[in-house]
């Protein structure tokens, strides 16, 4: 019923774009018999929503992976920079959920580790939604920011690095059968900033795959039980990856290759100083709007990345 759903939507979509073309076509032979350029400002609004519309439909038309309709799990990792690295990390943070934000995509933080004095060491952000994975795997890879550290009292400019890991959520109760005589699960506290909404509570919980050695964790929830729920998901979305890890002629797909977090394993730079431009070393797009980036706007990016790997172009 889902797949039937979710066929029916696209006819659903497909119907609704080729009547409003049919409508703005009609009045735009209306304008030139009546020669009434008052509907210019009309029937040009409505060309470019339209060709926005025939765009996204373009891209996701990409996405032909087995996964690509899945729920994503997106985890973040400081890298080299101490410091300045984690608070590379948390920028990386706010731009994807708001990334998700601007996509609809429910986004939820599953686990959390804050710096020591600033940043974030570590992160995993979860996006439910349709095609959410699918999007999203362009985004794995190391990915390079330079600016002018605001940690350092001389002014200096910095380098830092954060790894971004992509794996699609499972879904399906038989995609992974897991035996619970296989988990030793452990309760902790919740780490966090204090003050009245402090958990006092063991409802942190991680769970080890023990003939994997899998281990996953989640303290972002109130309680132990939904906690274990969010745990489980990312066990079983890490047990896929394994498994698929094994098959070597998808290994690409779901992973690709594991790089050093570090100089020339960058997949994007993001420069701030001496000149303000994002640039992906897989496509070559690049642009000035740093800001806009940072704020989200990542689909140039994304749809050149699907493109390629599409095309091989």
């Amino acid at each position: 019923m889902q797949e039937l759903a979710y066929h029916q939507s696209k006819v659903k979509i497909y119907d609704e774009l080729a009547g409003r073309l049919e409508e703005t076509a009609t009045l735009w032979q209306l304008a030139i018999e009546e020669d009434d350029v008052s509907l210019e400002p009309e029937i040009g609004q409505e060309v470019k929503s339209l060709q926005r519309r025939f765009e996204a439909l373009e891209l996701e038309i990409l996405l032909s992976g087995p996964y690509d309709r899945n729920n994503a799990i997106l985890t973040l990792h400081a890298g080299a920079g101490g410091t300045e690295a984690q608070d590379w990390v948390q920028m990386l943070y706010r731009l994807y959920i708001r990334w998700g934000e601007r996509h609809g995509y429910k986004v939820e933080t599953l686990d959390f580790l804050p710096g020591e004095e600033a940043g974030i060491k570590s992160a995993t952000l979860s996006f439910s939604g349709e095609n959410a994975y699918g999007y999203a795997k362009s985004e794995k890879g190391v990915h390079r920011l330079v600016r002018i550290s605001p940690f350092d009292a001389s002014g200096r400019r910095h380098t830092s690095f954060a790894s971004v890991d992509v794996i699609p959520e499972v879904s399906e109760d038989n995609e992974i059968t897991i035996d619970t005589e296989d988990l030793r699960i452990d309760t902790y506290r919740s780490g966090g900033a204090g003050g009245q909404h402090v958990n006092k509570t063991d409802s942190a919980i991680r769970i080890t795959h023990l003939p994997s050695g899998t281990v996953v964790q989640c303290q972002s929830e109130r309680s132990q039980t939904q906690n274990k729920a969010a745990a489980m998901r990312v066990l079983q979305a890490k047990l896929l990856e394994l498994r698929r890890k094994e098959q070597e002629a998808e290994i690409s797909e779901i992973r690709g290759e594991q790089q050093e977090i570090a100089w020339g394993s960058q997949i994007r730079s993001y420069v701030f100083h001496p000149y303000s431009m994002v640039k992906d070393h897989r496509t070559n797009v690049e642009t000035g709007n740093v800001s806009a980036v940072m704020d989200g706007e990542i689909d140039g990016f994304i749809a050149a990345f699907l493109q390629k790997t599409k095309t091989g172009q």
